[in-house]
């Protein structure tokens, strides 16, 4: 049998470099015993889940930032750049304003300028911008009256950029939407502009103010009454699908980007998502969680993270373990790793040597 001798000696030496799917743990984890290692290995327990919660949080601001629904007046305001369409009613004969043979002038698309006016013939620039349409109905007509003593006057507003929104995405109908009163909330909106697309995964409502940016999950949004935000004009939404993922790597049940399908979600919740750990492959001492923190969130003490890239490892063997995954929050760009067993490699050179002694036993046979 020297030629099974042989092989064995080879399979015996070559074992370790046997390809597989995931790395061992101890590859991963021996520089943390390194007199100067480059990345920081932190075992997690029920003892410090709740101190590593307060670690600052990575890849994205930590929570969505939304405003809370304020039930404003049903009348709308004038607002620089909306129209006014004014119609002034006279009786009397040789009246200034009305030609003779009509009762009536019209005075189409009076733009409100940036100081907030309108010009109206005999009586100059009138100022009406943050009034409602009936207070500057009553203004316009009390002005009139020295020249005009029985007109009367009805006056209809156009919205316009500053008096209407923008639905930007995510809708069957985008386009600008004109704010027929200050108690317009962006559910109804949302509605008016044919509702959410239906293929978006996971959808996101974002509102751009001025200056400042707020979102929430759609799901959220739609569920609790208390967040259905009122508009205010110049206001742009968007809908999008929440970007946020982590990467599953090594021995899971899937390997790739897996996009975040709630707020927040912890590592066993993580583990789930991507179909668990791989039967017979993975190590389940040695379940690592991979981050990376910007420089300026290191700490010198144990208060916080003392190098850029930490690795979380949970033994799942354990109920330790076990309660520790189900409160560690994952972050988006974190990478969850299921390292392998080291019982996979020997089961792969156990299984080569049966093939080899099975081959040797037929020559054998046929020799003889």
């Amino acid at each position: 049998m020297p030629l099974v001798a042989l092989c064995l000696s080879l399979l015996l030496t070559a074992g370790c470099s046997l390809p597989r799917g995931a790395a061992l743990s101890s590859e991963i984890l021996a520089e943390k015993h390194r007199e100067h290692p480059s990345f920081q290995v932190v075992s997690v327990s029920r003892d410090n889940i709740n101190v590593l919660g307060e670690w600052p949080v990575t890849g994205w601001k930590g929570s969505y930032n939304w405003i809370n629904a304020q039930r404003g007046p049903q009348s709308p305001l004038i607002r620089t750049g909306d129209l006014l369409h004014l119609v002034i009613w006279d009786s009397q004969e040789n009246s200034l304003l009305i030609s003779t043979g009509t009762k009536q002038a019209k005075l189409d698309s009076l733009a409100v300028s940036t100081k907030g006016e309108v010009f109206i013939p005999y009586l100059g620039a009138v100022q009406v911008r943050n009034m409602t349409p009936d207070a500057a109905r009553e203004k316009i007509q009390a002005a009139l009256e020295p020249i005009v003593p029985s007109a009367q006057v009805q006056l209809s507003l156009q919205a316009g950029l500053r008096n209407s929104v923008d639905l930007v995405g995510g809708v069957s109908r985008p386009g600008t939407y004109p704010l027929p009163d200050r108690n317009y909330t962006i559910v109804s909106l949302l509605a008016q502009g044919g509702g959410i697309s239906a293929n978006l995964r996971n959808p996101v409502v974002r509102l751009n103010r001025g200056n400042s940016s707020y979102e929430i999950r759609a799901e959220r949004l739609m569920s609790e009454p208390q967040l259905n935000t009122t508009l205010r004009g110049d206001d742009k939404i968007v809908v999008e699908e929440d970007q946020r993922f982590f990467t599953a790597l090594g021995a899971t049940g899937r390997e790739e980007l897996v996009y975040f399908e709630r707020e927040h979600i912890t590592a066993m919740e993580a583990l789930s998502t991507i179909g668990g750990l791989s039967d017979g492959r993975a190590n389940l001492k040695s379940v690592l969680i991979l981050r990376d923190y910007p420089a300026k969130a290191l700490h010198k003490n144990t208060a916080g993270p003392t190098q850029e890239q930490v690795i979380f490892t949970f033994d799942l063997t354990s109920a330790d373990g076990l309660f520790a995954a189900r409160k560690f929050g994952i972050n988006p760009q974190d990478t969850v790793f299921a390292t392998e067993a080291v019982v996979t490699s020997a089961r792969t050179v156990l299984g080569l040597i049966g093939s080899v002694v099975g081959v040797s036993n037929a020559v054998n046979n046929i020799s003889n």
